[in-house]
Parts: structure tokens; C-alpha cells; sequence
């Protein structure tokens, strides 16, 4: 198995809309009312929006390649583009998913360390993230990794206020 990241540019934007909202539903639709997760899918995904993203010096999006096959997307904020923190020493990954068919492979593992590695080439003293309280499976793969609670902020799911767990690992 080899595996690669891709740099996303304004090209792939069809692709990265299809990529966000197949990952998000898989993960979360079952535990969300219909109308408050279609605003939330329509609003994070929106084209518009993931140019906005795109096209932010601050924000990186990058396809997760297996062989020659997408397998899925994460994506970075520095500085200000941070959710919340907004700390200059530290990198934000606010997104990390892999296709259901693709997870229990390692894959999520091999992409922490390539963020790692990209934290520290510059000079990032710490990598953070948030996770919804109610995803015990991924709060255990974090914890697991080194990752522990420094906090918790709010998180809309439409107009469903959710909680999130704010993750750390120091580097």
C-alpha cells in the first residue's frame, strides 16, 4: 500500500465538495435530524464556500491517495483561519476523513504523521483539533495517538448546537 497527498487547488473543487459531504454523511447523518444536517452539508460543502477556503493562504486542502485511489481529504488552518485557537504556534486540523471502505487500514495514522511533519517543518510547537463528544471511536484513536482535552467548544449542526472536544498534541 502506498500512500500520498495531493495539494488541492480550485480544480479539484467539484471533487472535494463530493469528497466532504459522502464522508460527512457516512459519519454523521444517522446521528442528526434530516433538516439541521441538509443547512449544515449545504453550508460546509457549498462551493462557494470550499473556493473561499481554497483560495485562504491559511487554509490547506489535501486529497489522501492509496495507490491511484482517492481515499480521502484533510484539511489544515493556520493563524487566523484557525476555528478557534487562532494560536501562531500551533496548526488546526479541522478536517480528517477517510472513506468508510478505507478506514481500519492505517490510514488515518500515516496522515497524522504526515501532519506532524508538517507542523513541525514549521515550526508549530502543537497540533490541535476538535472532536464531537459523542464520537467515542475517534476521541479513543486521538487519546491513543497522544492527542488529550484541553477543552471544548461549541459546534452547529444547522441550528442543533453540538459540543466538540478540543484535542491537543504536543510535537
Amino acid at each position: 500500500m502506498k500512500l500520498h497527498l495531493r495539494l488541492c487547488t480550485i480544480n479539484d473543487l467539484g471533487v472535494l465538495a463530493n469528497m466532504g459531504k459522502r464522508t460527512f454523511i457516512d459519519a454523521f447523518e444517522k446521528d442528526n435530524k434530516p433538516e439541521d444536517f441538509k443547512e449544515y452539508l449545504d453550508s460546509a460543502f457549498g462551493e462557494e464556500r470550499l473556493l473561499k477556503e481554497l483560495q485562504d493562504i491559511n487554509s490547506s486542502y489535501y486529497f489522501i491517495y492509496k495507490d491511484s485511489s482517492l481515499v480521502g481529504y484533510i484539511k489544515l488552518n493556520e493563524n487566523e483561519a484557525q476555528s478557534d485557537i487562532k494560536d501562531i504556534n500551533s496548526i488546526e486540523l479541522e478536517r480528517i476523513y477517510v472513506l468508510s471502505e478505507f478506514q481500519g487500514q492505517g490510514i488515518g495514522e500515516w496522515i497524522l504523521a504526515q501532519v506532524i511533519s508538517m507542523a513541525k517543518a514549521k515550526n508549530r510547537s502543537y497540533v490541535w483539533l476538535g472532536v464531537w463528544e459523542h464520537n467515542p471511536k475517534a476521541i479513543k484513536f486521538y487519546q491513543r495517538l497522544g492527542f488529550y482535552k484541553f477543552g471544548s467548544h461549541p459546534y452547529f449542526i444547522g441550528n442543533d448546537e453540538q459540543t466538540d472536544w478540543l484535542l491537543r498534541l504536543d510535537i
